[in-house]
């Protein structure tokens, strides 16, 4: 089985993502051939800065080798580092109506968040295909808001399929697990960038224990018991605990005396203490180190991806 999923370098890594997509990919090393990659071509719809853009690339690729991808075990790639994916986003747009992207929730939320509506943007979906239906991949995990772009890269392979007569494009499933389908952010919406409410996961220990601060709670008296269920801040622990772990704080909350300072100070020691590894990872990771690793899983990439696109350019008769 053949698990493939990439990440957009356009800022420091957060909870979302880990818990969203990270932590999804480092469980699946276990269970089959996992394909990661750093999507540097999508990242170019939000971030107009080449330096910019060069920096939280690295920096992205430093932090999901931090995070546990084992290169041993996977292959980790940059996106721009195969240009077999842009030649079958051609190749895939003939077959793309545009009224399949004209009702893509992305596009429309995005757009509506004032991020300019340029073709990139709204073709963004059909790169994604490319990404995806290049390495056969079986299965995609996602948040729960990627999930139709899945479902769009089905439709387009299926169209590719019909046309030419073939079943070059493998179909994809994805993969959410719903107990970490969305995280909530420091105002309860799903964590993200855009709507900067993110808990990043590098921080200092001062700066985590600020942002962790900000939470929003209810405001109820430190006597008085406090309602676990839809609290923001019992959500972000959760998904560090187990049952037992998770009972216990249910405890805490029913019981009262505790205010919910407390509470966020215990979600900032849960955090601190599940990324320590990561954190001492991260530090040892040159800019050099993280090069030289990716260059390797590209070359592995690029012979699969060369070989996919023979058999398309065969089959679409370019020459």
């Amino acid at each position: 089985m053949r698990i493939l999923s990439g990440i957009q370098p356009s800022g420091d890594f957060h909870l979302g993502n880990y818990f969203g997509m990270i932590a999804q990919m480092v469980a699946a090393q276990e269970k089959g051939e996992v394909f990661a990659f750093i999507a540097n071509y999508h990242a170019m719809t939000s971030v107009f800065d080449g330096a910019k853009l060069r920096s939280q690339t690295i920096e992205a690729a430093r932090a999901f080798l931090s995070l546990g991808i084992d290169c041993d075990r996977s292959i980790f790639w940059l996106q721009s580092a195969i240009p077999e994916v842009l030649e079958l986003y051609w190749v895939l747009s003939q077959q793309t109506p545009i009224g399949l992207l004209e009702r893509a929730h992305s596009f429309k939320d995005k757009t509506a968040r004032g991020l300019a509506a340029s073709h990139g943007l709204f073709s963004y979906p059909v790169l994604m295909a490319a990404d995806i239906l290049l390495y056969d991949s079986d299965v995609v995990p996602v948040g729960k808001d990627q999930i139709q772009h899945v479902e769009i890269a089905r439709d387009i392979a299926v169209k590719f399929n019909n046309e030419f007569g073939a079943d070059l494009l493998k179909l994809p499933t994805f993969s959410v697990p719903e107990s970490v389908a969305v995280v909530p952010g420091l105002d309860g919406a799903k964590m993200s960038k855009s709507y900067k409410n993110t808990i990043e996961i590098f921080l200092d220990r001062k700066a985590l224990e600020k942002k962790v601060k900000q939470i929003v709670t209810q405001p109820v008296a430190l006597e008085e018991p406090k309602e676990w269920r839809g609290d923001f801040v019992y959500d972000l622990c959760a998904l560090f605990l187990d049952e037992d772990g998770k009972a216990a704080l249910q405890k805490r909350y029913e019981k009262g005396g505790e205010g919910h300072g407390r509470f966020k100070a215990y979600l900032t020691d849960l955090i601190w203490d599940f990324f320590a590894p990561a954190r001492a990872k991260y530090a040892d990771l040159t800019d050099e180190k993280v090069l030289a690793i990716l260059e390797l899983g590209a070359a592995k990439a690029r012979k699969i991806a060369a070989e996919k696109m023979r058999l398309i350019r065969s089959k679409v008769g370019i020459i």
